[in-house]
């Protein structure tokens, strides 16, 4: 679990309009949204049913791709 350590910037109302965090914290917080992209990435993939493809050759291809 992230633990955050929020501030908040309010307006003359008082009414929260932004919420800083300390830089290290908001790193976390990417890379833990880039791990659930890949998590949801990887349920979308097993849900459409397609055959496994070993590593070594989808790496081929997607250099294969990435070249033309």
């Amino acid at each position: 679990m992230i633990t955050v350590h929020p501030q908040y910037v309010v307006d003359a109302a008082q009414t929260r309009t932004a919420v800083l965090i300390p830089a290290a914290e908001w790193e976390e917080i990417l890379e833990a949204l880039e791990d659930l992209d890949d998590i949801q990435a990887y349920d979308a993939a097993k849900a459409e049913g397609q055959d496994a493809v070993p590593f070594a050759q989808a790496l081929r291809e997607i250099e294969q791709e990435s070249r033309q």
